[in-house]
């Protein structure tokens, strides 16, 4: 090798010539980086080159074999090149040149101190970091950081001295650089503490910390850029540790970002810097924040008043200014805390907002409340009736920019509360429309077209989002106002506004059904000509959103009337998944699920190319794409471009190497599998293995040809890095489980019968796809941090328990394992109701937000699917649940009461008799929520004292209450809320058959039968109705005196609709008519259906 030449080529890199640098690049990779001696003309070059770019140059290369060559380097030169390298850093005056030094010398030292080598170092670094010289105290420590990075397990031993001199250098009088060096380097000992095992290095970590958060607040005074991102990048680090580093100054670190978040005369980027770190200490340390008083209603207030800066220019919603950030923080809030916490708060602050005269409160009160619906919508719920009146307020405001946030508002609070928001359509819709008309007209300049543009857009994504939760009637009544209005949208120049008249076509349709029919040729012509559009990511992102429409008006009108566009939409769907846009393969993907859930078995023709076409998706790659940018892309450094469907960060020449072509991997990728990127491929991923369940559920028989090879490719995502996929696999596993179940079923004619051992053995196909389906569950369930995934697994176990019975229970320790991941989950110590890195402390949590509890009552939803899968046998898993269960029915929140009542009457139906050791416990707690300020709690509880007294044999228990029972059920038999009144009377009855003798039938029947028929729970007709049949058998003198008010009763449920009354309670019913026709024919000759029922 020729060394002359080797310089030559190191220094052509720098030559702003692509194909030189590319050839030059090429030569030293292939003649010289293969051999040891190239590393050591690097280290030459990098300590006495008089090229700074070299050098850096020099250093980089370096960098990269230093792993692979310096161990093989002749023994007698390394001590020189030490001291070379050591010397030549210490008095670099290029800060890039000397960092880059700095990381080879902790390279070299990190394979030197691990062979007990290089032992002079630590002393060499120790004189330096205290010298009086600043340069050598800023090299000093910064190689100390990078040692620490390199190579930290080796200084575990060697802490108390490390924070000895950190202790001194985190208050360099003269140099930021030593500051920020240390505080980085302490962020890398932070990795390293075990609090349990070391308490003297958490001591001395914390009293760092004061002096850590004066360095953050010094550069961000100064104005330092640079460093001010270097120190929060280190506090977002600390939040990754373990907690108990940060617990001592956790609330006063979160009042000083709070603080910083707020001061308008620091730079924005510090503001949203603070802000991100409010959002990490909410996301991964929410209990510490929900447990520190007043934090949550800070947070919320603070939230909102930087909400209020936003301005015309800080409206792109990709940039990342205080006011999106101070948003972003609230949606997160309310997804994370209890409503007392975040909403409570934004409620009673909401009026001063948008009564203001200031317009930007004003639109920031309606943009907050959006921000904060989908994190609490049952509370929301609640709240309605005073929230209402200020949004329609704001969308007849005299300020373009809040009716625009007002839209957007209704937007959001319709996605989540839709039934409840058209309750008040009579208001919202002229509301919405007259936004619509007013945006309508021609504009007179661009500004005020792109205003009228933005209000159109939100008019069409609010009417999308608020038609979903009308009913068929109140839809069709106002299709003949929004047809029209929508179908001139079609024409619009603009895109976007197309796709939001599609869109909200496609939700009229959705809702009308066959309502919508009158409109559907003429729609489709319309739209007809936008699903081939493909000359640009405008036109694609529209073909999409019709596409989408087109599937909703689909279900709407039903297979026969959308059949002749069938074929063209199948092809034009296959066509988009070669065009390059992921959006639109995943609309292919959805439309395929609409096709398969409108025909069914008739999808069978397409299922060929629809299932090839998935696995396709699921068969793509997504490891990183190596890519080489030249000069012509320099305009796009530090900027994220998509490559292969993925994101990546091009960074400049100075920053780490990126190819590390021949480089030994270091191996420790676990450490960075929280922080895998989500890719498109990955979203993409989630749509398609999420439609193949779709595919399958709809099809049943027909896909059976499919279903192994669909099995083994669903199988290899259930552990994939992004939770979509993770949750869309498992479920779509559990749901082959449950089709293939049910097709054996209908196969045999038998139906499942609750117990182990199983009375119903299953094929041995469905025996593999068990153990399949149970392994796959089993390595993702106990161990899952992400509340979504676990949600999703708890809902598809708990309805195939209901469906299929306990046959998934028979494989290995299952029963085992979802018992005692249930157990953790409604006690609130599951991975994913546990702040980061957290095992379950001591302290009790009273409170949950919404999302939190959604966790808890989907796993109790699976424990109802035990008992209904168990039977009797589920008394002995009870003693699991009752504790953490009664005491979530004395809980403070009304949701929380109101299901652990109704868990507790659902379990006890389902193990009938085995519920008798808890009968007393029950008891007691019945008779407290009887008398519940709640109508849900106090209706569940009513449905549970029935089936108590129902199936529990120990009469002595309560039997002394009957009456005590009776008198709380009376008020609710006269109550306006149907649902409480039908689970009181449902009681009645079952008393009544229990112990007739216990209850005043004289007394109650009347009350009893003037209730009938029922409107809304026609499962509590059961009980009713097998309670008047039974004391007609035994000659009750009392029902027979109420027969006439009885016989349009019979009528009544005996017609439409026919889900009134099951097959059993019906043919009941019919034989009473048929015995009380004998006795008076005429009783029956007015009603048509009894004469009918008689004569069948």
């Amino acid at each position: 090798m020729d060394q002359t030449k080797f310089v030559e080529l190191l220094q052509s890199i720098q030559i702003p010539d692509t194909e030189k640098v590319k050839a030059a690049t090429s030569e030293l990779r292939k003649n010289y980086y293969p051999h040891p001696q190239s590393l050591l003309w690097l280290l030459m070059i990098l300590t006495s080159h008089d090229s700074p770019q070299v050098r850096q140059q020099a250093a980089v290369e370096a960098l990269r074999l230093v792993p692979k060559h310096w161990s093989v380097l002749p023994e007698e030169q390394k001590p020189a090149i030490r001291e070379k390298l050591l010397q030549s850093t210490l008095n670099e005056q290029t800060a890039l040149v000397r960092h880059a030094s700095a990381r080879v010398i902790s390279s070299i030292a990190a394979i030197d101190l691990e062979d007990g080598e290089w032992a002079t170092l630590p002393g060499f670094l120790l004189q330096a970091s205290t010298s009086k010289q600043v340069s050598h105290r800023e090299v000093g420590v910064y190689i100390l950081f990078t040692l620490l990075e390199a190579a930290g397990d080796g200084f575990v031993d060697k802490l108390p001295k490390l924070f000895e001199l950190f202790g001194t250098t985190i208050r360099d009088p003269e140099s930021q650089e030593v500051r920020i060096s240390t505080m980085l380097a302490l962020s890398r000992i932070a990795m390293l503490i075990e609090p349990e095992e070391d308490p003297q290095s958490l001591a001395s970590f914390r009293e760092a910390l004061p002096a850590m958060v004066a360095v953050l607040k010094h550069a961000v005074d100064e104005g330092d850029e640079d460093r001010t991102m270097q120190a929060f990048e280190v506090f977002q680090t600390l939040l990754g540790c373990e907690s108990a580093l940060l617990a001592n100054h956790f609330k006063d670190l979160v009042q000083f970002m709070i603080e910083l978040s707020v001061e308008k005369s620091i730079a924005e980027e510090s503001r949203t810097q603070a802000l991100s770190f409010l959002m990490q200490c909410v996301k991964y340390r929410r209990m510490k924040v929900q447990g520190s008083k007043g934090m949550g209603e800070q947070l919320t207030i603070k939230s909102m008043q930087i909400a209020a800066e936003m301005d015309e220019d800080d409206e792109d919603e990709d940039d990342v200014t205080p006011s999106r950030s101070a948003l972003g923080l609230l949606d997160l809030l309310a997804s994370s805390l209890p409503p007392r916490q975040v909403i409570v708060p934004l409620l009673d602050a909401l009026p001063q907002y948008v009564n203001s005269e200031n317009s930007s409160l004003r639109k920031a009160g309606i943009l907050a409340l959006g921000m904060c619906v989908e994190g609490a919508p049952d509370f929301i719920a609640t709240q309605l009736t005073g929230i209402l009146p200020m949004v329609l307020g704001l969308l007849n405001d005299s300020d373009i920019k809040v009716r625009q946030a007002a839209l957007h508002g209704v937007s959001r609070l319709a996605d989540d509360l839709a039934e409840d928001m058209c309750k008040e359509h009579a208001q919202l819709i002229p509301a919405l429309l007259k936004n619509l008309d007013s945006a309508s007209v021609a504009a007179n300049n661009e500004a005020e077209q792109k205003r009228n543009i933005e209000i159109m857009v939100g008019a069409c994504t609010a009417l999308d989002s608020l038609l979903e939760g009308m009913d068929k009637d109140l839809s069709t009544k106002y299709a003949a106002d929004l047809v029209p209005r929508l179908g001139r949208l079609f024409g619009h120049p603009d895109f976007k506004v197309k796709a939001g008249a599609a869109g909200a076509m496609g939700s009229l349709a959705g809702v009308a059904e066959s309502g919508f029919l009158p409109y559907f040729d003429q729609t489709m012509k319309a739209l007809s000509e936008y699903v081939t559009l493909k000359a640009s990511d405008e036109e694609l992102d529209l073909r999409g959103t019709v596409c989408d429409a087109m599937g909703s008006m689909a279900s709407a009108v039903g297979p026969v009337a959308f059949q002749p566009y069938v074929a063209p939409l199948m092809q034009a769907s296959e066509e988009a998944l070669h065009l390059g846009h992921p959006r639109l393969r995943e609309t292919s993907y959805i439309f395929w699920s609409t096709m398969a859930k409108v025909y069914e078995e008739e999808f069978t023709p397409f299922l060929d190319g629809v299932v090839k076409g998935l696995a396709e998706c699921l068969e793509q790659e997504e490891s990183e794409t190596e890519v080489e940018l030249g000069e012509e892309a320099s305009d796009l450094l530090g900027k994220e471009v998509v490559i292969a469907g993925k994101k990546v960060k091009v960074t400049s020449a100075s920053d780490e190497p990126s190819d590390l072509d021949d480089m030994e991997d270091d191996g420790d990728d676990d450490d960075w599998d929280d922080l895998t990127a989500v890719t498109a491929v990955a979203l993409e991923k989630e749509i398609a293995v999420e439609v193949l369940g779709d595919i399958l559920s709809h099809t049943r028989q027909k896909f059976l040809p499919y279903l192994e090879k669909t099995v083994e490719a669903t199988m290899t995502l259930v552990e994939h890095s992004y939770e979509g996929v993770r949750k869309s696999a498992i479920s779509t596993l559990w749901r082959a489980y449950a089709c293939l179940w049910a097709l054996m079923e209908d196969h045999t004619g038998t139906k499942w019968q609750p117990g182990i051992p199983l009375q119903q053995q299953p094929t041995q196909e469905l025996l593999k796809l068990g153990e399949v389906v149970a392994t796959a569950t089993m390595s993702v369930w106990g161990d899952e941090v992400d509340r979504t995934v676990v949600t999703d697994i708890n809902r598809n176990i708990a309805s195939t328990l209901k469906l299929c019975g306990p046959a998934i229970l028979t494989h290995e320790n299952m029963l085992e394992q979802v018992t005692t991941i249930l157990g953790a989950i409604v006690t609130r110590s599951h991975p994913c109701q546990l702040d980061l890195g957290d095992e379950i402390d001591g302290e009790e949590v009273e409170e949950s937000s919404e999302y939190d509890w959604v966790v808890i009552d989907t796993a109790l939803d699976v424990v109802i699917g035990l008992s209904a899968a168990l039977g009797p046998q589920f008394g002995e898993i009870w003693k699991v649940f009752e504790k953490p269960v009664m005491k979530a029915a004395s809980s403070n929140e009304n949701y929380e009461r109101s299901t652990a009542v109704g868990v507790i009457a659902e379990c006890t139906q389902n193990m009938g008799a085995a519920i008798t050791p808890y009968t007393e416990s029950t008891l007691k707690m019945i008779l407290r929520r009887l008398s519940d300020e709640d109508m849900e709690t106090k209706s569940n509880a009513a449905y549970a004292a029935g089936l108590l007294v129902t199936h529990s044999t120990n009469g002595a228990a309560y039997l002394p209450s009957y009456n005590t029972i009776l008198s709380k059920l009376e008020p609710m038999l006269h109550t306006e809320v149907a649902r409480s009144l039908d689970n009181a009377a449902g009681c009645v009855s079952r008393m009544i058959m229990a112990h007739p003798d216990k209850v005043p039938i004289n007394d109650v029947l009347p009350v009893l039968v003037g209730l009938l028929p029922l409107k809304e729970d026609y499962e509590e007709n059961k009980p009713i109705y097998e309670c008047i049949v039974g004391l007609y058998q035994q000659g009750n003198n009392s029902i027979r005196e109420l027969t006439p008010q009885l016989i349009p009763v019979f009528a009544k449920v005996l017609g439409e609709p026919s889900e009134q009354l099951e097959d059993e309670t019906r043919a009941q019913v019919i034989e009473t008519v048929k015995y009380l026709a004998k006795q008076q024919p005429s009783l029956i000759h007015s009603h048509a259906v009894l004469v009918n029922a008689v004569q069948g």
